[in-house]
């Protein structure tokens, strides 16, 4: 898809999910965290840079303490389905910890999955993985979240720290392309 002016991407799209919408999901994901992490001390990794907004929003809403981290692994070098770059490979402060993954969307899998086998080289106890969103897509994953907090079709979506064209991160609502648009680029 060319790219185009960066405005032109919400007047050819729509909102799926409001801020509100997304902000009740973050807090329903925080309730159920803050329950199932009260005694763990986990060591927090956010996934960038699309799990920054997520990240963002959901640790002030943590009630247990955590250690904080991230990682940056990245496919997309301006196309899908190139191999893996490390930017920022887990640290050894996972060892023997359990380790809870933040990202804003689980698309494929194969990034998260690059990750999550990473903390288990390094010897994390245990990886559980939160995202914003999850994506249907037609096929077998090769992980699944622990955690999501809204779902979307095979759609291309982006706000929330999800881009289109490395623009829109910033958005607080999810918008999802229009159908013209969605048939020539699919995330």
């Amino acid at each position: 898809m060319p790219s185009l002016d960066p405005n032109q991407y919400l007047l050819d799209s729509t909102i799926i999910y409001s801020r509100h919408e997304v902000n009740i999901a973050i807090d329903q994901l925080a309730e159920k965290l803050n329950l199932n992490y009260l005694n763990d001390l986990p060591v927090v990794l956010c996934v960038m840079s699309g799990g920054i907004y997520f990240t963002g929003q959901l640790l002030p809403k943590l009630k247990f303490p955590l250690e904080f981290d991230y990682v940056h692994a990245t496919r997309y070098h301006g196309i899908t389905g190139k191999a893996l770059t490390w930017l920022a490979k887990p640290k050894d402060m996972i060892r023997n910890r359990n380790v809870l993954i933040l990202d804003d969307i689980l698309d494929e899998g194969i990034t998260l999955k690059a990750i999550s086998d990473e903390c288990i080289s390094l010897g994390a106890k245990k990886i559980s993985i939160a995202v914003l969103v999850d994506k249907k897509i037609n096929k077998e994953k090769p992980i699944k979240a622990d955690y999501v907090g809204l779902s979307v079709l095979d759609r291309y979506v982006f706000g929330c720290g999800m881009d289109i064209n490395g623009w829109w991160r910033n958005l607080p609502d999810i918008y999802s392309l229009n159908d013209a648009l969605n048939n020539v680029k699919n995330n």
